[in-house]
Parts: structure tokens; sequence; C-alpha cells
């Protein structure tokens, strides 16, 4: 809301408060004022002028030469560039020294070969957006009134001598959508009376009932229509003082009509609009709903499409208005117009609000009545217009309204005790001070005992329960005021849970491994939502999605990271190692909401390190993503309790994917993705993993144990087993660990072979074994006896024979 401080000061004596020193006081009482703005500020010595003669400039065809009268003696002759500029005008003139937005100088010129002794400006060029300047003046100069004095400031006729207070008001504060609004809220900071407006005006010996008819079709979109009809209409620009404020409101000045339903609209907060009467096209107002598809073209010349959510003003038949919302183009104010009637209605906020989305037209008066009006200037709004449009418009008022009427528009009363109020502000207000403050703001209010009865008036609709009126004592009593207090209880330190520090030290692991964090979309489309899923289930689809490509709830994030990987790819970035923490989504049956599970997933292709001194370059393999996922279980202190286990997978590499398997439960996998995945998504080799976060860090942490260095010797035993060639090295690697008991601490795979010189279907695997016992130094009869268990196991359960 733009707030004239000149403006202001019609309704509340604020001649002693400066507007900066006023800001602060409304920001302090609760209400923030976003910015002041001088209008005039940084410009200096504009004056009227009256061009007294005006000819081509001989050298230049679009220039003109003019002389003009600024007042001291003699005309000064200034070239003028405005197509509109003429003999017999006033206009605004920036005289030789003056100073204009931008420090801008005017000074001395020639051009063209003639001399220059000033400039006549547009509005623009005094500072005023081109968007709120008359059509008729937005692309030349100004033309003041034939009465305005030459040589007297310009800037104070245009109501430049001004300061706009913007306020940022939240949506409960619809009270402020209005200059008397915020006059109330002023007075009852400063201690000081509101001044109304007259609203007295005379009327004819006519009848408004004779020229129109309302009906209703429903009473609950519409509980109070009025119609008022004015004769005699001249159509002329409003006053100066009226376009002024109007475009200090941020508004643009149109004709005397419509500029006094809008002067009325910033004043009272009331929305009313004009029909040129004679082009309704019937005597009759009929308010309904509008038909399915039923058009209406409105006052921004756009052609809007309707649905049964919007409220129509009709003249029986066709729509001439969007009720609450814009008018039609079929019934709109013009030059010829000399009888108008005049809306003011109260509409059901909340069809508003549907009427405004479903035509996506939002304006300052749907603005107000979607947050709600006061019921009781709905009458008193058409008196002030009625009364400004017979005195700037010559317009003859005909008695009387015609209006459907079946609102309640009745006070509320809200009971506060005062030990309720101190209690909740820390405070010793008396009655006498609390009461005090309640009639600051106009409320009515009735004392028994330390009971207080406030009636709220209508046009506060945000006040109705005791807390609002403590809000409304703590606001203006002053929040400075209010006394200081330390918390007093019981604090609770804060920290993270065990969840989130595992989730931390993966993050942090990862990412000293040489892996980037991404975070990507959780929607993706019908050919990814289940690619690489852990578990798959029926899609969540978005009821309102932005794209088709967004328009599924994701079951894996592998997906959408290979997507990282192209993209980097296509920009000459080849190496990549990434992950993601985040969300998957599994549908539940029903309409319960679903299953939300966090997973880590990672992409990584190209070079994984490399050292061109040493000659040195490791790429990419299986080996490197699982030697990176094995460091993450070590440092959670899992790796004992996982297994690897080859599978195939969809999407996946057949002979380079692997599950991952924590204590008999399957939480992820890791491999190469497919070749015919990598050629569509245009990849080289890249290999992918992901994990079920809430699975892995489910398994609790062991504490750490020392022990001291050993005082006795380890041995090593390295034995090469012929085993038939489908055995797996993980599976003769478990068995041995098995058989070896405690004195076995390592097992290693170091060798395998698999040429031409072993029997056909079988291949050679060499394995480290290393034996240690903290208490005493192993002899060969202990080593022997332990080795012997250990290939007797791995013979019986596979078949293999020590390679001779």
């Amino acid at each position: 809301m733009l707030v004239s401080y000149n403006w202001l000061k019609e309704y509340v004596d604020i001649k002693d408060i400066n507007p900066n020193d006023l800001a602060d006081k409304i920001t302090k009482s609760g209400i923030e004022v976003e910015g002041v703005e001088v209008l005039n500020e940084g410009i200096s010595n504009v004056v009227i002028g009256y061009i007294v003669e005006r000819e081509q400039h001989p050298n230049a065809d679009k220039l003109n030469k003019c002389l003009v009268d600024v007042g001291e003696g003699d005309p000064i002759q200034i070239i003028c560039g405005a197509a509109n500029v003429d003999k017999g005008q006033k206009v605004a003139v920036a005289k030789v020294g003056a100073v204009l937005p931008g420090n801008f100088k005017i000074k001395k010129a020639k051009l063209r070969g003639e001399e220059s002794n000033g400039m006549i400006c547009s509005l623009q060029e005094l500072g005023i957006e081109g968007k709120i300047v008359a059509k008729e003046y937005s692309q030349g100069i100004f033309v003041f009134p034939s009465d305005v004095e030459v040589g007297t400031d310009a800037l104070e006729y245009l109501q430049r001598d001004d300061a706009v207070l913007e306020l940022g008001l939240t949506p409960n504060r619809a009270d402020c959508l209005s200059m008397l609004g915020v006059a109330y809220e002023v007075a009852a900071i400063l201690g000081k009376e509101v001044t109304l407006p007259d609203t007295t005006y005379p009327t004819s010996t006519e009848k408004a009932a004779d020229f129109v008819q309302v009906t209703v079709e429903n009473n609950a979109d519409v509980p109070l229509y009025t119609a008022r009809v004015i004769k005699n209409i001249t159509i002329a620009p409003s006053p100066l003082w009226m376009q002024g404020k109007l475009m200090a409101a941020g508004i643009r000045p149109h004709n005397n009509v419509v500029d006094i339903t809008n002067y009325v609209l910033i004043e009272y907060g009331q929305p009313l609009h004009a029909f040129d009467y004679d082009k309704l096209g019937s005597k009759e107002i009929h308010v309904r709903r509008a038909q399915s598809g039923e058009k209406i073209v409105t006052l921004d010349e756009a052609e809007r499409t309707l649905s049964e959510d919007t409220l129509l003003i009709t003249n029986g038949t066709v729509g001439v208005a969007v009720a609450g919302v814009m008018g039609a183009a079929n019934s709109e104010v013009q030059s010829d117009t000399t009888t108008v009637l005049l809306e003011s209605a109260y509409f059901d906020s909340k069809v508003i609000r549907k009427s405004s989305k479903e035509i996506g037209l939002r304006s300052e008066a749907s603005a107000r009545y979607e947050k709600g009006i006061d019921p009781n200037r709905v009458r008193l709004a058409a008196d002030r217009a009625c009364q400004l449009l017979h005195l700037y418009a010559g317009g003859e008022v005909v008695e009387g309204e015609v209006a459907v009427d079946t609102l309640t528009a009745e006070s509320k009363v809200v009971s506060i005790t005062m030990e309720k109020i101190n209690r909740s502000l820390g405070t010793a207000l008396t009655v006498e001070e609390a009461v005090a403050i309640f009639q600051s703001l106009k409320f009515d209010t009735m004392v028994d005992g330390t009971s207080i009865s406030v009636t709220v008036p209508t046009r506060r609709n945000d006040i109705t329960i005791e807390a609002d009126l403590i809000e409304e004592v703590a606001r203006l009593y002053g929040y400075d005021n209010l006394p200081k207090t330390l918390p007093v209880g019981s604090s609770t330190p804060g920290g993270l849970t065990s969840y989130q520090k595992k989730r931390r030290m993966a993050r942090r692991f990862l990412e000293s491994a040489g892996m980037f964090q991404a975070i990507t979309y959780a929607l993706t489309n019908e050919s990814k939502v289940q690619a690489f899923a852990l578990e798959k289930r029926q899609p969540i689809k978005l009821a309102m999605p932005m794209s088709e490509e967004r328009a599924l709830l994701r079951q894996s994030i592998v997906p959408q990271l290979l997507e990282v990987v192209k993209y980097n790819a296509a920009r000459q970035n080849e190496s990549l190692a990434v992950y993601e923490t985040g969300v998957v989504f599994l549908s539940k049956e029903g309409n319960e909401l679903p299953e939300e599970r966090e997973h880590l997933a990672g992409a990584l292709t190209g070079t994984w390190s490399s050292h061109p001194w040493q000659g040195e370059k490791k790429v990419v393999d299986f080996f490197v993503v699982k030697g990176i996922l094995e460091g993450l279980f070590e440092k959670l202190g899992v790796l004992e309790e996982v297994d690897f286990t080859r599978s195939e997978k969809e999407g996946m590499h057949p002979g380079r994917t692997a599950e991952i398997v924590l204590n008999g439960e399957v939480i992820g996998f890791l491999g190469q993705v497919h070749p015919q995945v990598q050629n569509d998504l245009d990849l080289k080799e890249t290999y992918c993993f992901e994990l079920n976060l809430s699975k892995l860090f489910a398994v609790e942490l062991e504490d750490l144990h020392y022990t001291a260095i050993p005082r006795f010797p380890s041995v090593t035993r390295d034995i090469a087993l012929v085993v038939a060639k489908e055995t797996l090295a993980g599976d003769i690697q478990k068995i041995i660990a098995e058989a070896g008991g405690d004195l076995l601490k390592e097992v290693s795979v170091f060798d395998l072979y698999e040429g031409d010189k072993m029997e056909e279907g079988k291949k050679s695997i060499a394995f480290s074994l290393k034996y240690f016992d903290p208490e005493q130094t192993l002899t060969d009869e202990i080593i022997t006896k332990a080795h012997d268990k250990v290939l007797a196991a791995v013979k019986e359960k596979t078949g293999a024979v020590l390679r001779g």
C-alpha cells in the first residue's frame, strides 16, 4: 500500500511529524514501512510556463522553436522535440540551472544552430513512472489546465511536493488498504483524532428505481449490491490534485469519472464500478455465476473465457463486468458518456478469489475483496463518489438507490481480563491504560471490574479472539516498553542424532575419497521411474506435474546421477565421481502417503587417478567402486558384516554387478552400467552404486578397542588352489576364514590363472594367509595343524586341490 503523506494530512493532524519519523513510529507499532520516497527529491527550479509562440525549427523537421513565458519578464526561447507541443499551452519548464532526476542539470545550449534556454518537460522527465502517466501525455509533454498561474512551482501543482510511505502489509491487515484505514492507525499511534470526509450532495427529484432494477441469483455470493444513477455527466480530466494523489498511489489517471471511483477505492478501501448507463442495453442488473465457456471482453481489451466459479454482473442477458475484478468493454465509460450507473457492493471474498484466479487477472478491487472489506463502508463510499461526481463531473445524482441487501454487518464483541493481558505481556497495566489504548483505536469498551468488553468495528476483521486484543495493547503500548526477562527452565543441549552423525560421516568419507556431492530432482518420467530401483512398486504420479519429464516420484537416485554424468561428458568433463543422499518414494496401498526412504547413490566414470611423471594411470573400474564402499563400511564399523555377491540386475552389466548384503539382507548394489544403457546415454564405461541408508545405519557402531603392538611375529603361507571355473573366489575366501579359526587373521587373493597350461574347465586362484597369535610365537606344528584344517575344508566344500 502506497500512502501519500500530504493525502494522509487531510484526515489526521501530522504536520508536527516528518515522513521519516512517522514511518519509524508506524513500523514500531507493527506495520512495516518498507521505504519512504520523497517525490520531488533532487528536482529544483521547475516552473509553469506559457507557450507564447511556436514555429518549426528551421534546421530540423522534428524540433520546435518555442517562446515561453516563465513569469520573469520577456519570454525565453526553448527548443522542444515533443510532438504535442503547441502555442497557448501551459507546461512544466525546467529553467537554466534546474536539476532533474538523476542529477541532470539544465544548461544553455544550441540545438541545430538555435539557442535553447531551458527544457519543456514531460511527466517522465520529472520522475513520474511512465505506467502511471495518463495515456494522453505518455508520449509527450504534460499540458496544465488554463487556470494555473504562470511562474509558480510546477511540482506543487502536480502534488509532487510530497512523500510516499510504502507499507508492507500482512494479509490480516486489510483495513490498511485504504487511506482511512491508515488514518485510524496513525491517529491511534499519535493520540490524534480522525477527520472523516464530507459525503453530502444534492439529489434530483427523479427516483433511481425508475432507471434500474437489481436482482441477485445467490445472496450468499452477493449479500449486498447497491446501484446509484448520476445524470448529465461531463467527461473531462479530473482535477490536478486528484490526479497527483492517484499517481502517488501508483494509479494512472483516465478521466474524471474513472478517477473518482479509483480515488474512493484508495480512500475508503471500497471498490466501485461506473457503467455507462446508456450502453448497458437494458434497465436491469442481474448478478449470477457465469456459464461454463461464457466469454467476456474486459476493460484491458482481453477476451476471457469464464467458468462456473466466476461471478458475473449482467444486464439480464450478457455480462457487463466480472464481479469484484474488472468491468467489461461493452459498458465502459467513454468521452460521450452522459449517464453513469454506479455499483457499490459486498461480494463473498472466496468467490472473488476464485473468479480472479480463474480468469488470471488480479486488480486493485479484487485484492481488497479477497482480503475482506468493511461492510459498513459500502454505502458511505457510494455517497462519497456521488458527491465527487457532482462536484467534478457536473453530475446530477438521482435520488435513492436500488439495492439487494441481505447483509448482516454486526460488530464483534471480544472480552478479556487485565490479568490475562498483563500475564501475557509481563506488564502491570491498569484497566484505565488498556481502555485508553482501545479507545485510541476507536474501539468501544465496557468495563466490569477488571474485565473489558471490546466492541470491534467492522473495519477490523482481523480481531476475533483475546490474543488479537493482547497484540493491539502490546504494539500500541510499545514493544520497546515491554519488560525484558530471561527464559526460566531446564534446557537441553542440541546435537545430532545417531542417524544424522552417520550420514554426515558417510558424506565426509565419500568427499575425502574424491567424490563430489550432487543434488538432483526427486521427480522423473515414466521411462526412468523404476530403473535401477532396489524395490519396485507402483509409480506415484503428481496430480499437476510441471511437465511430463517431472511427472513421477523417483524410486532410485541412479538415473538422475547418470544424467549428471551425461551433462558433464557433453561438456568435455569425462572424468567424474558424484554421489547423492536423497529420498526415494515407494507407494502404499490405498490413498496412504508414500513411504520415503533415504538412499545413498554414486556414479563414477573416466580416470580415477593419474601420475604422468611416473607413467601411471588408473581408470574407474569395478574394484575402484568396491574399494570406496569397503572404506565407507569400515568407517561405519560394519565391514565384517558386509558381503559382496555376484548378481544380475536390469540396466547393469551381467558380469560386473554385485549385491551388497549386510547381515544376510540385501541393502544395495554396485557395478557397471549395462553397455546398451551407456550407449543410449552416450556415455563411456560408467559404474554406479546405491544403498539403503536406513538399513545400513540401523547397525550400531561398536566402540573402538585398542590393542598393544604385538611382541610375536606373524607367519604367512601362500596357497594356489585349482578349482572349477564357476567357483567364486569370494566363496573360497569365506571357507578359508571360517576354517582358519582364531589364528588366521587375514586372507587375500593375489593371483588368478586361466591359461592354456590349466586343465579345461579349471582355474587357479592363489591366496595369501597370515597366521598370528598375540600370546606366543607360532611353531611349525601349530601352523601346520591350522593350515591343514583350512586345506581340508576347502577340498571338502569346493573340491579344490593344491596346484603343483
